[in-house]
C-alpha cells in the first residue's frame, strides 16, 4: 500500500511536537509531509520511520520496540530504528528513515535520509548457487547482494514463477481478496538488477560436493563456492482409487492455488480432506467464494496436535459458523467423479477435493550426495551440512534449537526467511548462530492465531484471557519452562513473549501468561 493510500492521523511531526511527550521507548505515532511516521526516543537520540511494515502494512506504532529496532505487530518483522533497514522477515524492504533535529524543547521530523548503502563483506567465496527459489532461498539471494557480495549468485526454481508470498495462496489470494499482482515477491527484473542469475523452470538432478558442481536436469553444469540446499517441501500424496481425478487437488504452489481458482467457478461442493492448518485455510477461503465445504479428518479435534484441545475445538465451532461442516474421526477410502466414500460408508457429495494432508522434505538431492539426512536435512546452529560449502535453510532443515538444545525442523515461512538470512550470512563467513524463535500466524476468516516458540508435545495447557471471545494467550508448558505461545487477539503479547523467549526470560512469560 502506499503512503497516499494511508490515512493520517497523530500529530504533524514536521511541525514539532514537545519532547516531553518522548518518552524512553515508547512510540509516537503521526505523520510528515504527507506519510505516516514513527518517533521513538532511545536514551539522548530520537529517531524517526515510517509506520507502516513494508510487509503487509502493518501498524508499526502498536508494535513493540526492542533496542533500537521496532518489530510488527502483525507479523513480528523487525526494523531498524536508524535505518529503516529490514533486519528480519517477513518484511523484505525496509522503511523510510527521516532527519530529525531538536531545538527549543522540541522535536521535528525532516525530509528522509538516503537509504543505507550496501556492506562489504569481510570474505565470500567466488561464487553461490541456490537451489530452490522459495522463502529460503530467495531471501538468501537477496541478503548476499544487499551485504555487497559481488560474486555469481544463481538462484534455481523448479516452478516456472519467479518467487512469490506462498502464505497468501491459502488466505485471501485463494479467497479472492489479493490481486494477482500481490503474489510476487519481486518482479523477474529486479532479480536482473540486483545481478541475481533467476533460473525458473529448471530441475536439479545431481549435486557433487567433491568437485563443487551441481548438474541440472537441461544437461547443464554449475559450479559454485558455496551452496544453498533450499529445496523445501512437497505434498503428501494419496495413491487410493480416485486419487488422480481431475477434480482432486493439492495447495503447495502458485499453479495449485491457480488452478484451485479456476474450479471455483463450477465447484458447488467440497470435501477437503485433512483438519490441517492448509485444510482449514483452504475451507475458509471456499466459504468466501460461496462453495459448500465438509473437512474430513482422522483426529477427533482440528489443530489439537499443534494448538491443543481449547484453541483446535474453537477454531472448529468458528468455521461451522462459517459453514463448515465437519466430518472428524474419519477416514477417506475413495474419491469418485462426484462423491468421496468414507470409512463406514457414509458418502459425501463432491465436485471439488482437496488434499490437505502434511508435506515432506524435499531430501533426496542432499541424501544422494552423502549429506547426512535426520528426518530432514542435519544442520549446525550455522546451517551448515556435513559437506563442506554447503548450507541448508528452510522446510528441510534440522537444526538445533537454541532454547532446548534437541533438533527441530519447522515448516514456517517466516522462519524459513530467517534461516535463508542467516545462511547468507554465514556464506560470507559471518559465524552468525541461528537462534531465532520459530514464528507462524494462521488465519481464519477475519481470526489471526499467532504463535511463537515450538512445542511438539505439553504437560500443561495455561490460558489468560477467553479463546472463544477473540482475546486470548496461550501457553504450552513442560515442568517450569514456557515451550510456545500462542495469542488471538494479541498482538502486543505476542510480541512480548517472542523476545521473552529470546532472553530465556521464564518470569515475563509467566506474566503473559500465569500459570
Amino acid at each position: 500500500m502506499s503512503a497516499d493510500e494511508k490515512k493520517l492521523s497523530g500529530p504533524d511531526l514536521a511541525a514539532g511536537v514537545d519532547a516531553g511527550e518522548m518518552k524512553e521507548g515508547a512510540v509516537l505515532a503521526g505523520h510528515a509531509n504527507g506519510e505516516p511516521v514513527l518517533l521513538v526516543r532511545r536514551g539522548t537520540e530520537v529517531f524517526a520511520i515510517g509506520a507502516a511494515c513494508s510487509h503487509y502494512g502493518g501498524p508499526l506504532g502498536e508494535g513493540l520496540v526492542v533496542d533500537d529496532t521496532v518489530r510488527c505487530p502483525w507479523h513480528h518483522a523487525c526494523f531498524s530504528l536508524r535505518t529503516g533497514e529490514a533486519l528480519r522477515p517477513p518484511a523484505l524492504n525496509p522503511v523510510a528513515c527521516f532527519g530529525v533535529e531538536q531545538r527549543a524543547g522540541k522535536v521535528f521530523v525532516l525530509g528522509k535520509r538516503a537509504s543505507s548503502q550496501p556492506r562489504s563483506p569481510a570474505q565470500g567465496p567466488q561464487s553461490v548457487v541456490i537451489v530452490g527459489a522459495g522463502a529460503a532461498g530467495s531471501v538468501a539471494a537477496e541478503t548476499l547482494r544487499r551485504e555487497g557480495y559481488a560474486g555469481r549468485v544463481t538462484l534455481i526454481g523448479a516452478e516456472a514463477s519467479v518467487p512469490y508470498d506462498r502464505p497468501n495462496l491459502s488466505k485471501d489470494y485463494l479467497a479472492g481478496n489479493a490481486p494477482e499482482e500481490w503474489i510476487p515477491l519481486r518482479p523477474a527484473e529486479a532479480y536482473a538488477e540486483k545481478g541475481i542469475d533467476l533460473l525458473l523452470g529448471v530441475a536439479v538432478d545431481r549435486i557433487d560436493p567433491a568437485a563443487k558442481q551441481v548438474a541440472l536436469a537441461n544437461g547443464a553444469t554449475l559450479g559454485y563456492g558455496s551452496l544453498l540446499l533450499a529445496t523445501g517441501a512437497d505434498p503428501v500424496r494419496l495413491t487410493m482409487r480416485g486419487s488422480d481425478l481431475p477434480h482432486v487437488h493439492y495447495l503447495r504452489s502458485l499453479a495449485d492455488s491457480r488452478a484451485l481458482i479456476a474450479r471455483c467457478a463450477d465447484a458447488k461442493r467440497a470435501v477437503v480432506i485433512g483438519a490441517s492448518f492448509i485444510g482449514l485455510e483452504v475451507a475458509a477461503s471456499l466459504r468466501a467464494r460461496g462453495v459448500e465445504v465438509t473437512v474430513v479428518a482422522p483426529e477427533t479435534v482440528p489443530l489439537a496436535r499443534v494448538l491443543g484441545d481449547a484453541i483446535g475445538g474453537a477454531i472448529r465451532r468458528l468455521h461451522e459458523d462459517h459453514g463448515v461442516r465437519f466430518r472428524l474421526g474419519a477416514r477417506l477410502v475413495s474419491i469418485d467423479a462426484a462423491e468421496v466414500a468414507l470409512e463406514g460408508g457414509e458418502k459425501l457429495a463432491a465436485d471439488l477435493v482437496v488434499l490437505g494432508i502434511g508435506v515432506r522434505p524435499v531430501t533426496a538431492l542432499a541424501a544422494a550426495c552423502g549429506i547426512a539426512i535426520d528426518r530432514g536435512v542435519v544442520v549446525d546452529e550455522y546451517l551448515r551440512t556435513s559437506a563442506p560449502d554447503v548450507f541448508a535453510a528452510g522446510d528441510i532443515a534440522r537444526w538445533p534449537y537454541v532454547r532446548t538444545g534437541e533438533r527441530i525442523r519447522v515448516e514456517h515461512w517466516a522462519v524459513a526467511q530467517r534461516q535463508g538470512r542467516v545462511a547468507a550470512l554465514n556464506i560470507l563467513g559471518r559465524r552468525q548462530a541461528f537462534d531465532a524463535v520459530p514464528f507462524f500466524w494462521s488465519v481464519h476468516y477475519d481470526v489471526t492465531i499467532s504463535y511463537v516458540g515450538h512445542a511438539d508435545s505439553w504437560e500443561r495447557v495455561d490460558v489468560s484471557g477467553d479463546i472463544d471471545a477473540r482475546d486470548c494467550a496461550v501457553a504450552f508448558r513442560r515442568g517450569d519452562s514456557t515451550l510456545a505461545v500462542a495469542t488471538i487477539g494479541r498482538d502486543t503479547a505476542s510480541l512480548e513473549a517472542e523476545t521473552a523467549m529470546e532472553r530465556s526470560d521464564e518470569a515475563a512469560l509467566r506474566d503473559i501468561v500465569p500459570g
